[in-house]
């Protein structure tokens, strides 16, 4: 929708069914239509710092906690306008070095896995069935079987409960019920 409907800004939710809020983000501002990307500022639950650098570093603006007040949402729109980032007071220690976002602790799965893989942790830690990732993705089911090896394998895992953790621990989703 964002290349189709070519907004300047897009408010994003950081934690969303099927494709969670880093990711998305990370497609919007890497895929940036006749030189104009738009500003994303996330809107979360999380008043988490990892979960607000990772969405710093997939190219959002701004990170709002959902608890705030609406004109603090105002004010961070106005703010990324202005071409400067904005980020919740509630989380001080996000930036660091001149304004740069914070590495993630660890390796976080936006580094140590492939955003293929990231689509496929997150629709199976959802609940999906490998033959509805499959479907979701237009791939056939030995496709995201290799994949779930492949991410179990990189990250020291043996079963599907395991890469769930993961995933919630990881911010690729959450124990929220997504909304059907």
């Amino acid at each position: 929708m964002a290349a189709e409907l070519m907004p300047d800004v897009i408010v994003m939710d950081v934690s969303m069914p099927d494709l969670n809020g880093i990711d998305a983000t990370r497609q919007i501002t890497s895929a940036g239509s006749n030189g104009k990307t738009p500003k994303v500022i996330a809107l979360s639950a999380h008043s988490d710092e990892r979960m607000a650098g990772e969405m710093l570093a997939a190219g959002a603006c701004g990170y709002v906690v959902k608890t705030s007040a609406f004109p603090e949402l105002v004010e961070a729109l106005s703010t990324i306008m202005a071409g400067k980032l904005y980020l919740s007071p509630s989380l001080p220690h996000v930036l660091e070095n001149n304004g740069q976002a914070a590495e993630s602790v660890g390796g976080s799965a936006s580094r140590r896995l492939s955003p293929r893989e990231r689509e496929i942790l997150q629709l199976l830690a959802e609940g999906k069935a490998m033959k509805e990732v499959a479907s979701i993705l237009n791939v056939s089911i030995k496709t995201v079987e290799t994949h779930r090896r492949t991410m179990m394998s990189k990250l020291g895992l043996y079963s599907v409960a395991e890469l769930t953790k993961y995933a919630i621990k990881e911010g690729v989703t959450s124990l929220e019920m997504p909304r059907r």
